[in-house]
């Protein structure tokens, strides 16, 4: 069994907000991993180009995706991970006007 199958897996209320989970997890491993885990170089690549992902967005998109990390951030009950969620769309651009 890998660490997905013995996780709880929440149903959620739209692909969007499925989605955004998952990229949440996978930043957040990221973000995490050691270097031995993963190269640093590339783990800075992966962070930079989920930002330019991002920065893409409408602003629609980038509103939707603003509130629905908000809502993961209110209801995340482990605080390291939660400062994570709640420092997003600062950090990975989401903000920004251009």
């Amino acid at each position: 069994m890998t660490c997905w199958e013995n996780a709880f897996m929440p149903v959620y209320s739209s692909l969007t907000h499925a989605l955004a989970a998952a990229l949440i997890d996978v930043l957040w491993f990221i973000e995490g991993s050691e270097d031995e885990q993963m190269d640093p170089d590339d783990a800075v690549k992966v962070l930079e180009g989920v930002a330019h992902l991002v920065r893409q967005l409408s602003s629609d998109q980038r509103g939707e995706l603003i509130g629905l990390l908000g809502t993961m951030a209110e209801a995340e009950s482990d605080p390291p991970r939660r400062e994570f969620l709640e420092g997003f769309s600062e950090g990975f651009g989401l903000l920004d006007d251009g």
